[in-house]
């Protein structure tokens, strides 16, 4: 008889991230959930993670009202799974004990039935709190060794015996666990150590605990990474459906039905219902780009180990930035941040701080501006390291951050933050006058000023790489509606002509902006313009690089000194604090809360 291979389908969460960076609206993808329940899936990774926050960053959707919509799609019975940080729970920062209460009984109560539980340093003093609170929330609770292999030439930890000595620390810990699992985020771990791993812990947990191996396909050895990890005891894998697999996220049901022929090992599905839901998530889709780094097979991921998850959405970040022509010395650099960060498992949030750092190291020079995730890692302030980072690292991260060292627990440094919690949460929603729903409340702590932004319906959809059929069928018609100070003109262009409000009129467009063209013909227009501008002498304080204004500290006809702080933009996920230049007085503020601006827009007036 063959043994049967339990899977969870990833795709409508890792299988988004990895693809698209999570930015995905619900309603398109509801109709692919409902066929692959129909081709006998049961078991969905169904949010959490990075689809937590990016529904509030990127769709303007509520993750809440997307997990009550996923559970009544898949039904009662399915198994709906989220992914969870540890004691960072679904955002890049570390949460107090109050927070992380919350979020296991909110997302009991939205339908979620098991909650997959990792911390990317393999802390296991971060996974006793988080676990505490998933038990009693009354969820299933699949703890979790997170893995990878370290770049060539560098060693410590991610071996064997480091996983063994993981699982251990969580059996001493005595943390409950229905489920263990092993991450492979970047899925660079080798097939050789995945067996001996996977052996081991079989081992220890004896035969009728569920085990699951987790990878991506980024490096290319996904298929033989679960082969192993079956041969030596796992009994549950990951599998994604097409589009949003291989390349960058977990194999395909059907290529791991494929591999398993003739062998041992069956999925236990109908492959050919698997495949008619697999047409329907592909035309649900149809309309999303998928980034060509997406679908590919990166041999040089050994050597920059970025999650499948992580790749596309810094990627996304970067073009969203018009920053792309720097991917290649970032993915460079980033190998010298895992090297001296003391080998945390590059997994969401540490594979964000390598990548932020490597952002840094390579925009401001080696090491001048530590990031401020990447640099608390260093420092403590995530939890113990798998081995201690770089000391001249370490003492750059104290003296920018103003920070020393600690060895303090995490939960117990974030109990005693008084910037953080649900009281300080329930304030953030008195100011704006906002409702104090346990829901928005854990919005307001996860997604901070982007949540606020979303529950005061100040926020948009962004972002979002999706084909604009309306905008094609216009650019193919010719004609759009252009609204100009108020009043609304119907266009319709031709080859040498436009007709505005029914009226013909001689066209010709030209690449760029002729100054000299437009001062002969708009004379007006240009006095007018003219007037409008601030009068007097001034200092421009300018984007340093594109971002999102996230916060303005200064209001106009406020006087202000040299270095102090003008406004906070938030660009790859980092806030960076724009200072004033000089002395004087805010004349004019030329943004606004939640805009995106480009390298040398005007920011701020001080004369």
């Amino acid at each position: 008889m063959k043994k049967q291979v339990k899977f969870m389908c990833t795709a409508f969460r890792d299988g988004f991230q990895s693809v698209y960076g999570a930015r995905v609206f619900t309603k398109d993808f509801m109709p692919a959930v409902a066929a692959a329940r129909e081709a006998g899936i049961t078991h969905f990774e169904a949010g959490g993670g990075a689809r937590f926050q990016s529904l509030y960053f990127y769709t303007n959707e509520d993750a809440f009202a997307m997990m009550d919509e996923f559970r009544q799609v898949a039904g009662p019975d399915a198994d709906l799974q989220t992914l969870s940080r540890g004691v960072n729970v679904v955002g890049l920062d570390s949460q107090p004990r109050d927070i992380i209460d919350l979020h296991a009984k909110l997302f009991k109560k939205h339908g979620i039935s098991t909650i997959r539980n990792f911390d990317a340093l393999n802390d296991v003093n971060n996974l006793i709190d988080s676990g505490r609170a998933i038990n009693e929330a009354g969820l299933r609770h699949e703890v979790t060794v997170t893995m990878m292999s370290l770049p060539p030439n560098t060693t410590g930890a991610h071996d064997p015996d480091f996983y063994e000595g993981v699982l251990k620390q969580i059996l001493e810990a005595g943390i409950k666990f229905e489920s263990v699992c092993f991450k492979d985020a970047s899925g660079t771990s080798t097939p050789a150590y995945v067996f001996e791993t996977i052996k081991r812990a079989r081992k220890l947990l004896g035969k009728d605990m569920n085990i699951v191996f987790h990878t991506h396909d980024t490096a290319g050895v996904s298929i033989q990474q679960y082969m192993n990890a079956l041969d030596a005891g796992a009994n549950q894998i990951d599998l994604s459906m097409a589009p949003a697999s291989g390349g960058t996220c977990q194999p395909d049901i059907v290529t791991m039905w494929h591999a398993l022929r003739g062998t041992d090992y069956d999925l236990g599905i109908d492959i050919m219902k698997i495949r008619k839901a697999e047409e329907v998530f592909k035309d649900c889709m149809k309309d999303y780009i998928i980034p060509p780094e997406a679908m590919t097979v990166n041999p040089e991921i050994p050597f920059f180990p970025l999650p499948g998850g992580a790749l596309t959405a810094n990627t996304q970040m970067l073009r969203d930035n018009k920053l792309m022509d720097k991917y290649p010395a970032i993915v460079e650099a980033m190998g010298e941040t895992v090297a001296k960060g003391g080998f945390g498992t590059s997994v969401t949030p540490v594979s964000q701080f390598y990548f932020q750092q490597a952002f840094n190291n390579v925009m401001f020079g080696p090491w001048k501006k530590i990031a401020e995730g990447y640099g608390k890692m260093v420092l403590g302030y995530f939890g113990k390291t798998p081995v201690a980072p770089d000391a001249e690292v370490v003492k750059a991260a104290s003296e920018q951050l103003k920070l020393q060292p600690t060895t303090e627990k995490v939960v117990d440094i974030n109990d005693a933050d008084p910037t953080k919690g649900i009281k300080v949460a329930k304030a953030l929603l008195e100011a704006e006058k906002l409702p104090l729903t346990d829901e928005n409340i854990f919005i307001a702590a996860s997604c901070k000023e982007k949540g606020i932004l979303y529950l005061t319906g100040k926020a948009k959809p962004n972002g979002i790489r999706k084909i604009d059929r309306e905008a094609e069928a216009a650019k193919a018609s010719g004609e759009y509606t252009v609204t100009v100070n108020g009043k609304a003109y119907g266009v319709k262009l031709g080859k040498s002509n436009a007709m505005v409000n029914g009226v013909d009129y001689p066209m010709s467009i030209a690449n760029g902006i002729d100054s000299a063209a437009i001062a002969a013909t708009s004379a007006t227009t240009t006095e007018t313009a003219s007037a409008s501008l601030p009068t007097g002498e001034g200092v421009t304080i300018k984007a340093p690089m594109p971002g999102l204004i996230l916060r303005i500290e200064a209001k106009v006809g406020q006087k202000v000194a040299k270095n102090q702080c003008m406004l906070v933009m938030e660009a790859m996920k980092m806030e960076n604090e724009i200072y004033a230049p000089c002395d004087g007085t805010v004349t004019k503020i030329c943004v606004t809360q939640g805009q995106q601006m480009q390298n040398d827009d005007d920011l701020i007036v001080i004369a």
